[in-house]
């Protein structure tokens, strides 16, 4: 993890940004923060990698991917590579860039004399309500309502100082390493009593009321871990039903997610990453201010520090069969841990292609897509839901990793053509204008033709999903 003396005292960046952009007018193109644009936009079309084996194959395959989807040749490869290069990290860019628009946003309004707790809690309060509609009526594996749930702690702590920000929020995301080794111990007693009931029965005995209890638990908990035949069948008839049978079934796993998963990941990770991207944010590092071998070092330490941590853990996961009580006992861990040091990797690499000259009209596509993140990650939700389920085409079960990396690579292409194309003529994405019209009550101008009065109410640069 990045220390005091890597990142330095560094330049201020980030105050000077805030103070050129004011905070009654929606931002210029030519103000707007390119490097966090394309550092939304990176992650945005990073994560429909690891978000589309939920739609197409099992939510089980996150846990045990040799449950579908193949685990042969190039299928393997495509899992391998999505877990050393996606899997966490484009959750912890998005993370850490959230942290960081609360901070660009305090900012600005500081420097307009204005308080900005009202706007900042409307504007979070609405992304919660995104997150549930998101979860219960489109996609059980939905972020948003983590991020604003998280989002709501983090404004009393905007003005500490990255020295106090970063090792709180490192601290705070290691905090899910126990709570899930916990667990993992938890499922290794209820499958050790589960083996006990069973050799009791067999040689004539009655076990008892525990291990009874035990037993029947290690049967749920298996079968969302490592899936049977017919959890998985069960699951493949509801996604094809679509309707009321799949509506019913999502609210559970949702419910299920937002709850228990909040617990045990979400809430230490996004939480504890936005702290830390707060305070990078600070340090001009999201945003592309510091220099050239700043970078190349950042990206040289994460990468080699972080991608042998994540390519051990995901081998002995291979080698330990995804057994779930290793999976959580130990075998998360190492990506866990690794994914923070290659994030860091990854945004180095970032933050030298916003440098580079020749990198400009890749630039800008990422960026448009970046700018319209939260339309784009509703979009590839309703996408996948068209292709995958019984209310679409129905194509659960049908494709494997290597063909479903095609349709990811599709995905891609139309977000960053329609991206580009939508705000060549309009100011910002659908789903942004509806966010900014909701957190100022009043609805935002669209048209990049419509200049704002300067009694228009006020709208925000998006700083995150």
């Amino acid at each position: 993890v990045p220390s005091d003396h890597l990142f330095g005292a560094g330049p201020g960046a980030g105050s000077d940004l805030a103070a050129r952009v004011p905070l009654q007018t929606p931002t210029p193109e030519s103000q707007r923060v390119e490097a966090i644009d394309v550092l939304r936009g990176v992650a945005l079309l990073g994560i429909l990698p690891m978000n589309i084996p939920f739609f197409a194959l099992t939510a089980v395959a996150y846990f045990n991917p040799k449950v579908a989807g193949g685990f042969e040749g190039s299928n393997y490869l495509v899992w391998f590579v999505g877990h050393l290069l996606f899997e966490m990290k484009m959750m912890s860019i998005f993370s850490m860039l959230f942290g960081a628009g609360l901070v660009l946003m305090s900012r600005r309004a500081e420097e307009a004399g204005r308080s900005f707790a009202g706007v900042y809690y409307r504007r979070t309060g609405w992304l919660i309500l995104f997150g549930l509609i998101h979860g219960y009526f489109i996609w059980s594996g939905d972020i948003l309502f983590f991020y604003g749930v998280c989002g709501l702690l983090l404004y009393p702590l905007r003005r500490l100082s990255p020295k106090v920000l970063i090792p709180i929020g490192l601290a705070i995301t290691l905090m899910a390493i126990p709570v899930q080794s916990g667990f993992g111990l938890f499922l290794g007693y209820a499958r050790e009593q589960a083996q006990i009931a069973q050799e009791t029965i067999a040689a004539g005995g009655t076990p008892t009321a525990a291990q009874t209890g035990f037993a029947q638990a290690w049967t749920e908990m298996s079968a969302d871990f490592i899936g049977t035949p017919e959890s998985l069948e069960e699951e493949r008839a509801a996604v094809l039903a679509g309707g009321m049978t799949l509506l019913q079934r999502r609210a559970e796993e949702t419910f299920f997610i937002q709850t228990m998963g909040m617990f045990f990941f979400a809430f230490w990770r996004a939480c504890g990453l936005m702290l830390v991207g707060m305070g990078l944010f600070k340090l001009g590092v999201l945003v592309g201010t510091r220099s050239t071998g700043f970078y190349l070092r950042s990206a040289a330490l994460g990468y080699a520090l972080g991608l042998p941590i994540v390519w051990y853990g995901g081998s002995q996961l291979v080698e330990q069969n995804f057994d779930p009580v290793y999976y959580f006992s130990v075998g998360t861990h190492f990506n866990y841990v690794g994914s923070l040091l290659v994030a860091l990797g990854h945004i180095s690499l970032v933050m030298l292609a916003c440098k580079a000259a020749a990198a400009q009209p890749v630039r800008r596509w990422l960026a448009s897509v970046g700018r319209m993140a939260l339309s784009n990650y509703l979009m590839q939700s309703l996408v996948c839901a068209a292709i995958f389920t019984g209310d679409g085409f129905g194509m659960f079960g049908r494709l494997d990793r290597s063909q479903l990396l095609v349709v990811v690579i599709a995905i891609w292409i139309c977000q960053l053509v329609v991206s580009t194309l939508w705000l060549a003529r309009f100011r910002m994405g659908p789903m942004e204008w509806l966010w900014r019209t909701l957190t100022y009550w009043s609805p935002q101008p669209m048209l990049r033709r419509v200049r704002p009065s300067s009694a228009a109410a006020p709208a925000h640069t998006p700083t995150s999903l």
